[in-house]
């Protein structure tokens, strides 16, 4: 490796959600099956999907999922600055899993983000010295022109430690040769010159129809292309950003399986405003007969047999949203009708008698939907924990990340929340992914909707995980240059790479 350091490699995309994150994570899987030490890295996330490391700090879901990807613990190395919108125009932002405060976009681009290039900096460097290769994935795209002044998740970072590019274009949006150039004519000759090549992501035909455009865009970019990844269906990993598509009617991808019992079992989740921690139906959906689907009108609460209120950035906010929508009133009368709800973390809060938030919305006193004994006080600091604890007598593990603290008044305890006839509460993100414990509540749910469902018996949504990594280990080993790829992450960019104009006005 260069220097006595770790090998490293930025992954970037031509667009948000061109694939970065299951390539990163795919790399990491493949170079971990390779005997190599990996660890991954993201200097900047904006996310509302996040984890708590086992040191108590916040970072991006994403970052957790290459981290298992590459079969190590997730630490805030990994993701030395988290910004988690609360609105269209601020984030907090969390730095080294702590929260520091509340910034506007203007604020942030306008002076601090430069402030904490030294320490994303710093932890990329204190990877690559105990890495055998760190695997980086950027943000967006690395040819935001307005944005490249104050850049420390992409070109900035590739600049400053030296680090080979792959550009990943999503070819199932079309106009993927255009995006590649454009992606590296709009970059300064510097820039440049550690642009590569590119991976292009979700291809579905004949590649023998493509292999033409590779080499017209090598001929016009003296870049080539490290692979061609095909379509993968049904890989269920985390997402980062939320899902940028109207979520009404978007169903989870779930096991193609028939379900166990005589009955499926219908989930609908409130797609809440600023919903964070989405993933949490993931494993609901890993079961063989549960249909996950997010919804928005109280109508489509009719048919489910279990409603979700998930974990918001926003709980007021969200409140305010259920009763515009009539879900409030649709809520009410499943809770009087003895039909589940189960409330998570921003979820549960509104499912609550009374919320007081200086803090988040700073909306004083708000009611709830009265739903379950609880009162909710907003602090300053904010709770991150990994709790272990039992519940319908199995073992479950979580992890929780509110500012809200809950005073529960009543109701049957239930993961440090509680429970009121069919209406379930807790702040505990993840705990649908202990199995025993999600069979159970399932049976619960069943029991409860007079549905003739039963859980499989052997769902482990771990050995799912894992099988799904392996897919994308795969992906990267059957269809990506793989030799090219190692001398990139050992060496670094090839020396020579052509200018290609215009470069960054």
């Amino acid at each position: 490796m260069r220097g006595g350091k770790g090998g490293g490699l930025l992954v970037a995309g031509t667009t948000s959600d061109a694939g970065k994150s299951v390539v990163t994570a795919g790399i990491c899987r493949w170079l971990v099956r390779k005997g190599l030490k990996v660890a991954p890295f993201k200097g900047q996330n904006m996310s509302l999907n996040s984890f708590v490391t086992r040191e108590g700090a916040e970072i991006g879901r994403a970052q957790a999922m290459q981290a298992q990807a590459a079969r190590v613990e997730p630490t805030a190395l990994m993701n030395p600055v988290l910004l988690k919108p609360g609105g269209d125009r601020s984030s907090q932002v969390v730095l080294m899993g702590k929260p520091v405060g509340e910034l506007s976009a203007k604020g942030y681009h306008g002076g601090r983000q430069k402030e904490l290039f030294e320490p994303v900096m710093a932890c990329l460097e204190e990877l690559r010295s105990t890495y055998d290769a760190v695997i980086c994935e950027g943000a967006g795209s690395p040819a935001e022109i307005n944005l490249r002044r104050t850049d420390i998740v992409n070109m900035g970072v590739a600049r400053a430690a030296k680090l080979p590019v792959v550009v990943v274009g999503d070819i199932d949006r079309g106009g993927v040769f255009a995006q590649f150039f454009g992606t590296t004519a709009l970059l300064s000759p510097e820039d440049q010159s550690l642009v590569a090549g590119y991976l292009v992501n979700k291809f579905r035909g004949d590649v023998s129809l493509l292999e033409p455009g590779l080499d017209m865009l090598y001929g016009l970019t003296g870049r080539r292309t490290f692979g061609v990844l095909p379509y993968a269906h049904g890989l269920g990993i985390d997402e980062e950003d939320g899902l940028r598509v109207s979520l009404r009617g978007t169903v989870r991808e779930s096991v193609v399986a028939p379900p166990v019992g005589a009955d499926v079992l219908r989930v609908a989740v409130c797609a809440v405003p600023l919903m964070s921690n989405f993933t949490d139906v993931d494993a609901l959906a890993a079961e063989p007969g549960v249909v996950v689907r997010f919804v928005d009108r109280p109508e489509e609460l009719v048919d489910a047999d279990l409603v979700v209120v998930p974990g918001t950035r926003g709980t007021v906010k969200a409140l305010a949203w259920l009763r515009e929508r009539g879900l409030a009133d649709a809520l009410a009368r499943r809770a009087a009708e003895g039909r589940p709800v189960l409330g998570i973390c921003g979820g549960f809060q509104a499912l609550g008698e009374r919320i007081e938030d200086e803090v988040e919305s700073k909306a004083g006193v708000v009611d709830g939907l009265g739903l379950l004994p609880v009162r909710v006080r907003f602090g300053v600091e904010k709770t991150l924990a990994r709790p272990v604890g039992e519940a319908l007598g199995e073992r479950v593990e979580g992890y929780e990340i509110h500012h809200g603290v809950a005073d529960v008044r009543g109701g049957e305890p239930f993961l440090d929340g509680c429970r009121v006839g069919a209406v379930w509460g807790t702040h505990w993100h993840g705990s649908l992914e202990s199995d025993g414990f999600r069979r159970a509540f399932l049976r619960e749910v069943a029991a409860a909707a007079g549905r003739r469902f039963v859980p499989a018996p052997d769902t482990s949504f771990g050995a799912l995980r894992e099988k799904q990594l392996d897919r994308l280990g795969d992906l990267i080993e059957e269809h990506a240059d793989t030799d090219a790829l190692l001398r990139l992450i050992e060496e670094g960019a090839p020396a020579g790479l052509p200018f290609v104009p215009p470069g960054a006005p």
